[in-house]
């Protein structure tokens, strides 16, 4: 005969699967980007992060990124070169020291094409991320693809862009899609070299059990010369 007890073990055997352990965190980063002629800039970037529900992580190092604008530019936002174009390529290098784990060198290789939606102000960007990591002797590599929707609004002369992205992780340490982050929030210029982003991140990690949720407030201070 069924019972309130039978339902609250089958309950709990439905939900034991899914046992997660969460943790909230605010990540800050910084970004400065140089521009050395109309297709090529200099990018440094300084933050904290959280990967494959580890410890926080700083993570410093400098990037050289390539545009291509196509044949027609992009709605500009006043401050970021990048968002008028097509294509954005990218070669950096990283580095990620942590006070309990091996320091990790990092080698990036970006491919980001920007397509605007028929009829619409949308811009949809599908962002290639390449990693190959350096620590303590061994060589692994990672795998990222970020899909990400994103709409200007003018306000007189002022333009904010909301923004929603989803990502996720092919990992060669557990040999299987680990990660995804879920990301939404709103780019804000000030003035004509500075703009804040600030975003809520939800990441999903599964390399290990039981699961590893982050639920994330992060700020990104844009700076453009």
């Amino acid at each position: 005969m069924w019972s309130w007890r039978t339902t609250g073990l089958f309950v709990v055997l439905l939900l034991a699967p899914c046992a997660v352990t969460q943790t909230f965190q605010y990540l800050p980063e910084i970004d400065v980007y140089k521009k050395l002629d109309p297709n090529v800039r200099f990018a440094f970037q300084a933050k904290e992060s959280r990967e494959d529900g580890g410890p926080t992580q700083s993570e410093i190092g400098p990037s050289i990124e390539f545009f291509w604008k196509g044949l027609k530019s992009l709605v500009p936002n006043g401050v970021d070169a990048a968002q008028t174009d097509l294509l954005l390529l990218s070669v950096g290098y990283r580095y990620l020291p942590s006070p309990n784990e091996p320091t990790t060198q990092r080698i990036l290789l970006m491919a980001t094409p920007r397509i605007p939606l028929r009829n619409s102000k949308v811009v949809l960007s599908d962002r290639n991320r390449g990693e190959v990591n350096f620590s303590n002797g061994d060589v692994t590599w990672r795998y990222r693809n970020r899909l990400q929707l994103e709409r200007q609004f003018t306000i007189r002369s002022y333009h904010a862009t909301p923004f929603a992205n989803v990502e996720v992780y092919y990992d060669s340490n557990f040999q299987k899609w680990s990660s995804t982050a879920i990301k939404a929030g709103v780019q804000f210029p000030i003035r004509n070299h500075v703009q804040i982003d600030l975003y809520y991140e939800h990441q999903n990690n599964t390399g290990v059990a039981p699961n590893r949720q982050i639920n994330a407030i992060g700020s990104i201070l844009n700076l453009h010369f």
